[in-house]
């Protein structure tokens, strides 16, 4: 069973790769109903009920995945960004900090960080995890301008400073 496994993950990634995450989520859904704790299948499944934004559906593979390793940034990463567009923002937080606590200058969890804190109106506090973000990763710079979640704080003068 070991080595239907590992061609079904590659197979899954393989869809994946090519653009076809129904199809994958089939995959790993065949996993899952040979080993229900594969953490790999658990975190390639929630990540596409993410993308489907089946947020919900996508938290609770993420709490099966910590069940197993609490210390798995990844599924912290993904389940706060669930909860953020899900507008828990205080569970997303809680689950950057997770990640934080390990990685403290992870750039994508600080960026993520400061979306939440904006999204929760802590304008000066975002701005400033999302100038460090920034200071760790130069393309974060052009991501936020773009960024939904910034869109009512771009005229302000200090994002401008820290985004131009």
């Amino acid at each position: 069973m070991e080595n239907n496994v590992e061609r079904l993950l590659e197979e899954g990634q393989t869809l994946l790769n090519l653009g076809n995450p129904k199809e994958a989520s089939v995959v790993y859904d065949k996993i899952l109903s040979q080993e229900p704790n594969n953490v790999e299948a658990l975190l390639k499944k929630g990540h596409i009920l993410g993308k489907l934004a089946r947020y919900q559906q996508a938290i609770i593979h993420y709490d099966k995945v910590l069940t197993q390793d609490n210390q798995n940034l990844l599924a912290w990463l993904n389940k706060g960004l669930s909860h953020h567009f899900e507008n828990e923002f205080q569970s997303a937080l809680d689950c950057y900090e997770k990640v934080l606590e390990s990685k403290p200058n992870n750039a994508t969890t600080l960026y993520n960080k400061a979306s939440t804190l904006v999204k929760m109106q802590n304008i000066k506090e975002g701005l400033i995890v999302l100038e460090k973000a920034i200071k760790l990763d130069f393309s974060i710079k052009a991501k936020a301008k773009q960024d939904l979640d910034f869109q009512e704080i771009k005229k302000l003068n200090e994002f401008k400073e820290i985004t131009e």
